[in-house]
């Protein structure tokens, strides 16, 4: 459903993403891993066509988004880092302008709202504005409208941050359906190892741009020789701490030199 093959980003002489390869298969979730500043983010957003490769090749569902661009928003959907919902309008009309962007046609978009507002456990505040959603009820809302429109790829950036552990157990539990009835292709990344542990069939880890181990968990615990994915996971990248603003001001220097010349 996703093949990467020796992806390569710069921003002038900063390299953030170094030749890069993996796959992804239809139906399962993926985890990608890494510290603050590893390319996580900058490989998402070319994967989502926010931004142009410099080199290597990308396929989603066969379609290569360099090239379709439009073809390839239709077939996944996407959950931000950041709050994407309006606030000023309810749950309902933030799902209907999605279908409406998405063009799913209104008797398929009225039922499928209902069936995912219900699943998400949102149906009886339908009708309330976003703005008096507590956070964990605004990234259901967020979800469920990722799923709207039937992607057959849901990419998710660090969806659970913040919430407590209610709310993050309840929203897992509702994605794992969503994947398993609807065969759904999940690519996510987050910073808590025992999500990553629970939820995803296998995992990537990416440390200074480039892939540093791939597999199941199992399959990492017994490669770095330990008993969890979080021991794993500081064998791979080592315990030092990240500046990742530091990597963030970076890029966008040299996004700003390269719009200059």
């Amino acid at each position: 459903m996703i093949r990467v093959q020796n992806l390569v980003k710069t921003f002038g002489d900063f390299t953030a993403v170094k030749d890069i390869s993996f796959e992804v298969a239809q139906g399962e979730v993926f985890a990608f891993l890494g510290p603050n500043g590893a390319g996580k983010t900058t490989t998402i957003k070319m994967l989502t066509t926010l931004l142009r490769p410099t080199s290597g090749r990308i396929e989603l569902d066969g379609l290569d988004p360099t090239v379709k661009q439009k073809e390839a928003r239709q077939r996944f959907g996407i959950v931000f880092q950041d709050p994407s919902l309006d606030q000023e309008q309810t749950a309902w009309e933030n799902m209907e302008l999605h279908g409406i962007l998405y063009h799913v046609p209104r008797k398929v978009r009225v039922e499928r709202t209902e069936r995912l507002l219900k699943l998400f456990e949102l149906w009886d505040r339908k009708d309330s504005y976003v703005k008096t959603f507590s956070g964990g009820m605004r990234r259901r809302l967020e979800i469920a409208r990722g799923f709207l429109h039937t992607p057959k790829i849901l990419f998710l950036d660090e969806p659970t941050l913040g919430l407590d552990p209610q709310s993050r157990n309840l929203l897992w539990t509702h994605v794992k359906h969503m994947n398993e009835t609807e065969n759904t292709t999940v690519f996510l990344t987050t910073h808590y190892m025992d999500e990553a542990d629970k939820v995803a069939h296998r995992i990537a880890i990416m440390d200074h741009g480039k892939i540093v181990a791939q597999g199941t968990s199992a399959q990492l615990k017994e490669q770095t020789e330990s008993e969890s994915l979080e021991g794993a996971f500081l064998a791979l990248t080592g315990s030092s701490l990240r500046d990742e603003s530091a990597s963030s001001t970076d890029q966008l220097r040299q996004v700003a030199r390269m719009w200059r010349r």
